[in-house]
């Protein structure tokens, strides 16, 4: 059976107030959510960049132990190297062993400084891994204080919303599609989430602005569906008796 205009104002009005009753339960909550994952957000941030850190210290770890084996390697060829001078035929023989030793000497001590500065680089990690790691445990106690006044806060509304919800839902199948979607538009453009008002004191109640009195008796008479022309919320009806309409006087 099709809706009345007046019966299809009616059920949009119970659907906002419905919505305007979760609105006030999710206001209750403040800014706790987004508070919540902005933190979520940070500690992944520190998470991911201990494991960069990590990682980088992984890494310099190996250059550290190929750094010590090449210096081992160097140390042996010495000591060969020292060996085959003792058993030299002439000079020219124990000079070329000898600038292999000298080579050998020098691999040693570039070895070393790669070593040293791999080490000084690992310190420099650690440090930042350190400092990182209490801001993360910071934002991990913050996030724990956040959790609980948030479930303590949800918990004590939650069944309350829940069957709000029930109600809201159902409520909105009672509307045709197209008059849902326009609504669902017009709220989700809305500031205070009010797509349907009332006329109050002879202005909109959604942005006040001044609703003249024969559009007033329009909407009272309720014959079409009627939007504020400033904000484009829908009119549900007027409070009390409408403003009558200046007539003209003849002359």
């Amino acid at each position: 059976m099709e809706l009345t205009i007046a019966q299809k104002l009616d059920a949009l009005l119970k659907l906002q107030s419905f919505d305007s009753q979760l609105d006030e339960l999710i206001k209750i909550r403040g800014g706790l959510p987004e508070e919540v994952r902005d933190l979520e957000d940070d500690i992944a941030g520190f998470e991911t960049r201990i494991g960069k850190f990590q990682a980088e210290i992984k890494t310099l770890d190996e250059e550290i132990e190929r750094n010590r084996v090449a210096k081992k390697d160097a140390e042996k060829l010495i000591t060969k190297y020292k060996d085959q001078q003792m058993n030299v035929r002439n000079n020219r023989e124990f000079d070329a062993i000898s600038k292999e030793i000298e080579l050998q000497s020098l691999e040693i001590e570039l070895a070393d400084k790669r070593i040293s500065e791999a080490q000084f680089r690992v310190r420099g990690k650690e440090e930042e891994i350190k400092t990182t790691q209490e801001a993360l445990n910071e934002r991990k106690e913050d996030l724990k204080a956040k959790k609980q006044e948030l479930d303590q806060i949800t918990s004590e509304s939650q069944e309350e919303e829940k069957e709000l919800i029930r109600q809201r839902d159902q409520q909105a199948t009672t509307i045709e599609p197209r008059l849902l979607n326009s609504y669902n538009k017009i709220r989700g453009n809305a500031l205070n989430g009010l797509a349907v008002v009332m006329v109050k004191r002879g202005a909109c109640g959604g942005c006040f602005n001044v609703v003249p009195p024969q559009r007033q008796a329009d909407i009272k008479d309720k014959k079409k569906i009627i939007v504020c022309e400033h904000c484009g919320r829908i009119f549900a009806d007027v409070e009390g008796v409408p403003e009558p309409a200046v007539v003209g006087r003849g002359r």
